[in-house]
């Protein structure tokens, strides 16, 4: 293992904070390391991995394209890109889709679409939001951390608080283009959009021109309980930006465009590789996949128990519990490090949601055995910290 720490430390761009250990092997909700070590995985690839890892249905359809057809521009038509978009559009009752390659692309191209469509420039969205990494994207994500060191961003954005209607009256103006909203905020401490303040800004977009823009970049494809999490709730996006599970943890990204955004002209907006033959037979074996296994209904039912189970822990240090489906953040009252630390000594990987929170993304095809491990060993690492 020491080995291909040592020659990734010598190598890499050194942005990312690593963990010490090298994962070499995965299989359903289950990792192994370079030594061996099996891991239940609450990672999930940062919700990338909702329908396991070494899926045999995507690998097999992954194996089978590259040997027929891996790039094709969309400049010529495909058989694997016009099935995804028409099962995309099947399932998401959206007339039109344009695929891309990422979550920040996804956002990109939804931010330009809806200036675009509208001829306007502002750009509301939500303190504790995070929307990627790429200029436009990033002027749309809150965290101080990921925006300083690049300013001055794209400019015409602005911030509100989430889950405050009231805060939306003065933000949706007659100039706004769109406001971008996380159904699910992840990285911001998995906290849940209320319906009252999604419905409020639907009312608001449509009453003075401007776009409802969703995220489901992590939230889509099953993770918390319905195929997209606007499905909770009575309301309709413009445009919803998808991504990470969309293709089995392929890279792969999609903008769902609905009928307000009207014609978009060509060259206006493309990709290389968005909508290349490989990630489509990835995306579609994906789909199947969930669709067969009836993956957004276990998620349901097993993050009702998950998050129910995570409620009943007893411990002075946790502040709060909260999220929807198999998305689920532990708040604590001091900072996560050290116990996510812990965690994986234990055989148990989860995330962080910001300094105090805990995020778990398993994969939707986990174990309830696995869950009942996972709660067993938090109540340990929490009752020893």
């Amino acid at each position: 293992m020491m080995n291909i720490i040592e020659l990734e430390n010598q190598y890499t761009s050194g942005l990312y904070t690593k963990r010490p250990i090298a994962i070499v092997r995965g299989k359903g909700a289950r990792l192994w390391d370079a030594e061996g070590k099996e891991y239940i995985d609450c990672v999930g690839g940062q919700g990338a991995a909702n329908i396991g890892h070494a899926n045999p249905a995507v690998a097999a359809a992954i194996a089978a394209q590259a040997q027929t057809l891996i790039s094709c521009p969309e400049m010529f038509y495909n058989d694997r890109r016009a099935l995804l978009e028409q099962r995309l559009c099947e399932i998401s009752g959206f007339p039109r889709v344009f695929l891309c390659n990422s979550g920040t692309e996804a956002n990109e191209a939804a931010i330009k679409f809806a200036r675009l469509a509208t001829g306007k420039s502002q750009i509301v969205a939500c303190m504790r939001g995070f929307h990627g990494r790429t200029m436009g994207a990033l002027s749309a994500t809150w965290e101080k951390k990921y925006r300083e060191p690049f300013e001055p961003l794209v400019p015409g954005f602005q911030h509100v608080p989430f889950n405050r209607p009231e805060a939306l009256e003065e933000a949706i103006r007659e100039n706004t283009a769109a406001f971008v909203v996380e159904i699910v905020q992840g990285e911001g401490g998995v906290n849940p959009a209320s319906t009252e303040f999604l419905v409020r800004a639907e009312q608001l977009c449509r009453e003075r021109g401007a776009l409802l823009i969703v995220d489901e970049v992590q939230t889509g494809f099953g993770r918390t309980g319905k195929m997209f999490a606007y499905q909770h709730h009575p309301i309709r996006p413009d445009l919803v930006c998808l991504a990470k599970s969309i293709a089995g943890g392929f890279p792969m990204g999609a903008v769902l465009i609905g009928e307000a955004v009207g014609e978009l002209p060509p060259q206006v907006h493309g990709s290389t590789f968005g909508g290349n033959p490989l990630a489509c037979a990835a995306a579609l074996a994906s789909i199947d996949y969930m669709l067969a296994h009836h993956l957004p209904q276990r998620a349901q039912e097993l993050g009702a128990w998950f998050l129910q189970a995570l409620s009943q822990i007893q411990s002075p240090l946790i502040r709060e519990v909260r999220g929807l489906g198999l998305m689920a953040g532990v708040e604590l009252k001091q900072k996560v490090t050290p116990y996510l630390q812990a965690l994986m000594q234990e055989g148990v990987l989860a995330l962080p949601a910001g300094l105090t929170v805990m995020r778990f993304l398993p994969p939707l095809v986990i174990e309830p055995a696995d869950l009942e491990i996972v709660i067993e060993v938090l109540q340990r690492v929490l009752r020893e910290g």
